[in-house]
């Protein structure tokens, strides 16, 4: 096998998401040969992986072929749901019936995790119950309309609306996660709550601090820094994305990394668009933590070499 590139040497876990090429293999070795001949010794497998993928997957961790950084919630996905959906069912749901679900395969997804080695697992928490603005302000902001009086006053009226639906998706996630938290002690798996793209998904920057507040005490229960997502949110004028980072830092138990083409196009290879700045953001992530590449399908393998050049010349990772 030739390996095209070395991933350099870092203080942090570089791994690749199969979220890039599970949709193109039907076994799970050539999955892994893939990432492994871009120079990748890590991967984290994405809730959209193929159940069908997952055997060779596990006998590829078992073997030493392939490391494990982190499992994504869902996985296995759901049998029901016919395409990648990772908040097909959520905490936050008005159904009882879909709340159930979301944490029966929060729960799968952690003891799998434990079968792949891993104690790590990514969860999104759902959505609070509130009329989602983000693509309305997304659109303005793509019309040159950020600081516009019709952006202001849209702005002002969706932090307001989102904050009176605060309360009570806390008090479903919290719920919801407590049901979850057995079986991550049984299996010595932690739950990293991912910082989201729309502010009308959980959590906002408060409500990450709140919850982290609250579990504070609880070795199971951590920050997810998604470089992409925080980006989306600051591009608003919603956050402030080095201070966001230095909030959750000390919690922190991974990051997901891409780019972002201004405003809201992410999952783009990282360096690709400077969207995100790296140079600034990256120092302030301890070391020793994986730092997953979550890229979109439609990066092709070119572009993932080109910034894997890029990113062992700036000395990123």
């Amino acid at each position: 096998m030739c390996v095209l590139f070395t991933v350099p040497a870092s203080p942090h876990i570089l791994a690749l998401s199969t979220c890039w090429n599970s949709h193109r293999h039907t076994e799970g070795r050539a999955l892994v040969a893939e990432v492994i001949e871009l120079g990748f010794e890590w991967i984290e497998v994405s809730h959209g992986t193929k159940i069908s993928l997952l055997p060779d997957l596990l006998g590829a961790a078992e073997s030493g072929e392939i490391k494990i950084s982190s499992l994504h919630n869902f996985c296995p996905p759901p049998v029901e749901i016919m395409m990648d959906a990772p908040d097909a069912y959520e905490f936050t749901s008005a159904k009882a019936w879909e709340r159930q679900r979301a944490i029966a395969l929060t729960q799968k997804t952690v003891r799998m995790a434990r079968r792949f080695g891993t104690d790590r697992v990514v969860i999104h928490l759902g959505t609070a119950r509130v009329r989602g603005y983000t693509a309305k302000l997304e659109a303005l902001a793509m019309a040159g309309q950020l600081y516009s009086r019709e952006y202001s006053d849209l702005k002002l009226k969706f932090v307001m609306e989102r904050e009176k639906a605060s309360a009570k998706a806390l008090d479903q996630v919290r719920a919801a996660l407590d049901q979850v938290l057995p079986v991550c002690e049984e299996e010595k798996v932690r739950l990293g709550i991912e910082t989201r793209s729309h502010y009308e998904q959980v959590p906002t920057e408060r409500e990450m601090a709140i919850l982290l507040e609250h579990y504070k005490d609880c070795p199971w229960i951590g920050s997810w820094h998604d470089f992409g997502h925080v980006q989306r949110q600051a591009n608003l004028a919603l956050l402030d994305h080095g201070l966001y980072l230095d909030q959750i830092a000390p919690r922190l138990i991974g990051c997901h990394v891409h780019d972002v083409k201004w405003p809201m196009r992410d999952h783009r290879a990282p360096l690709s668009t400077g969207g995100v700045n790296f140079g600034q953001l990256l120092p302030k992530v301890p070391e020793g933590l994986p730092l997953i590449w979550e890229l979109s399908p439609g990066n092709k393998r070119q572009d993932v070499e080109e910034a894997l050049i890029q990113w062992a010349g700036k000395s990123m990772a």
